[in-house]
């Protein structure tokens, strides 16, 4: 077995393991609730032991995902951390980390149904990206790659694991019967953070859905610089809601009756993938929308709300407790690899510490923000409501810092997009 076809199966075999663990760790709570004749000691000893049964699962998946890491590090000559692709493949592996690591700490199975998902999510995700073997940029080729990216993403991940229980958090003790205005308030922050989710898990099954259907089309777009006239092509995997600004359509595909674009970007949208991004985004916002109301048609209630009985035996203090715990290691790990590592590689590959590129700046607020977070928890006892909230906000904040900015903002790490 050659080295990528290695690698390629063992990350689709961990992303499935990954599934398996997941619906262990739901079978261990739901299973408790469907025998309401156990008495209690008997329902405990049953979470327990489906929950290790799923750790283990977890770790065997991890192992898998391991292979798949050292493989293609060997096949490609450098880490595997150099694209999109390559990088929230690592991402997820750190966040399962993370969870594993939690997870022996407080030992709560419930936790296994929130946190597993971001980890495979961001597994699902990264397959919409090439995941072809690219020969490093210049400025890439340096032994920073593997320090600065690595403790960045294992710094994020543990942040997802303060979002994760955050987001428990909140589903636990938010009043989703109550009226008042700051019940309501909360609600909508929490079906925002679910929204969030499932749209990004319905644009993931929708990219899988047109690439098996070989759908395409392709824009060329001429751009004149100081007189000379250059020729980019710009190829679409979704139907092109939006063309790219001042583009001549080559070919697309007809969907829905839709044989050209809606409309064009708006002319300062420049660059050959800027009406790809834009058309992305589109795209994000009507599968999601549609999902989220499908899910709340089936469920006749907020997802929030359906999703809180399974947490009501939790102690929220607890989930408290595990959202700090993860964000207090998270930071300083995401200081050195997110901000002090990437300042000396920048220095190194850039010639200055500090440039103002969008990725540098949303890193910096990132690291601010959970600066904030922290300072509010110790100096002013934000504890509960208030440091869940922040706990998700920060993790959305990440979240458009590895994947937004390089799907909307054009910059030096421009590299690392579709």
């Amino acid at each position: 077995m050659s080295l990528d076809s290695l690698s390629s199966s063992a990350l689709l075999i961990a992303f499935f393991v990954y599934l398996v663990a997941f619906i262990i760790f739901v079978l261990a709570i739901l299973g408790k609730k469907w025998s309401r004749d156990l008495s209690a000691e008997t329902a405990a000893r049953h979470v327990k032991k489906w929950g290790w049964a799923g750790y283990v699962i977890a770790a065997i998946g991890f192992v898998c995902q391991v292979v798949y890491f050292i493989s293609r590090w060997i096949e490609a000559g450098h880490i595997p951390t150099s694209n999109l692709f390559e990088f929230l493949t690592f991402f997820g592996m750190m966040v399962i980390l993370a969870f594993l690591v939690v997870y022996l700490i407080y030992r709560t199975p419930v936790f296994g149904i929130f946190a597993m998902p971001v980890g495979f999510i961001i597994i699902a995700y990264a397959s919409v990206f090439p995941s072809e073997i690219q020969p490093l940029v210049p400025s890439l080729k340096s032994y920073w790659l593997n320090i600065h990216v690595t403790t960045a993403a294992l710094g994020e991940a543990f942040f997802a694991v303060g979002f994760a229980a955050g987001l428990m958090y909140l589903i636990r003790m938010v009043n989703f019967q109550g009226t008042s205005k700051t019940d309501r308030r909360e609600r909508r922050g929490v079906e925002f953070s679910l929204f969030t989710i499932v749209a990004l898990v319905s644009f993931i099954v929708l990219i899988f859905a047109f690439n098996s259907a070989g759908y395409s089309a392709k824009f060329q777009i001429e751009t004149t610089v100081k007189g000379e006239v250059t020729v980019e092509e710009s190829n679409y995997v979704l139907p092109p809601i939006v063309s790219p600004s001042t583009s001549t359509l080559v070919q697309m595909d007809t969907f829905l009756g839709m044989k050209e674009p809606l409309f064009e970007a708006p002319a300062w949208m420049k660059g050959a993938s800027a009406g790809r991004k834009l058309n992305t985004v589109i795209w994000s916002a009507i599968v999601g929308f549609l999902a989220y109301g499908l899910l709340r048609l089936i469920a006749r209630k907020p997802l929030g709300a359906a999703l809180s009985p399974l947490v009501q035996g939790v102690d929220p203090e607890d989930l408290d407790e595990i959202s700090y715990r993860g964000i207090a290691i998270g930071y300083p790990i995401f200081t050195l690899g997110g901000l002090i590592f990437a300042m000396i590689w920048a220095q190194e590959a850039w010639g200055r510490f500090w440039g103002w590129d969008p990725k540098e700046v949303w890193a910096l607020i990132t690291w601010l923000f959970y600066a904030v977070l922290l300072h509010f928890r110790l100096s002013r006892g934000w504890v509960g409501k208030r440091s869940a909230w922040l706990a998700v906000i920060g993790f959305l904040v990440v979240m458009f810092t590895l994947i937004g900015v390089n799907l909307i903002i054009a910059g030096l790490h421009s590299y690392a997009g579709v």
